[in-house]
């Protein structure tokens, strides 16, 4: 069998596609509800045996926690393949902020912060080691561009001084 399958045609994804829901193995669920659940903000939606379903706003889930394959444990070891990171994209910076807070509240430490141009996105592991970015899209509107008209990304330092003096209630409390 060839290393690759030849395809007439190069398929693409249709623009209204989305990710619906990522699924993780852990070591232990209740330490990962700790995390995903009561720092995160995430709300349980379903529970079988070792497995729990989190959501936000009603949606059947978002992240699945699961132990069926990885009760007890560790996390991948670096050099390894597998998930990078899980995003999780905020309605906006008060939202953000308001997220940046709980976080830094629940003594987990930040692996980077970062001013992307089209976003601005904070970046921490569960305590299972995935990765995890929680950010916010800038309006489309606002992205940078290249003088060609091509999408203008680029990585800086995020000011999380400037982020955390979101007022509170811009977001909905």
């Amino acid at each position: 069998m060839p290393d690759t399958i030849p395809v007439p045609l190069r398929p693409r994804a249709p623009a209204g596609l989305s990710i619906g829901h990522t699924h993780l193995k852990v070591s232990d669920l209740d330490r990962a509800l700790g995390f995903w659940r009561d720092v995160i903000g995430l709300e349980e939606t379903a529970r079988y045996p070792g497995a729990v379903f989190l959501s936000a706003g009603g949606y059947h889930h978002h992240i699945a926690l699961n132990v069926w394959e990885s009760a007890g444990g560790p996390p991948p070891a670096p050099g390894t393949t597998g998930l990078y990171h899980v995003a999780l994209l905020y309605p906006d910076r008060a939202s953000l902020a308001r997220a940046l807070r709980t976080v830094l509240a629940a003594g987990i430490r930040l692996d980077g912060a970062s001013d992307h141009g089209v976003s601005e996105a904070l970046y921490l592991h569960d305590p299972d080691g995935n990765g995890v970015e929680l950010y916010r899209d800038r309006p489309r509107e606002e992205w940078p561009r290249n003088p060609d008209g091509s999408l203008g990304m680029f990585t800086r330092r995020l000011d999380l001084a400037n982020l955390l003096a979101e007022p509170e209630d811009a977001a909905g409390g």
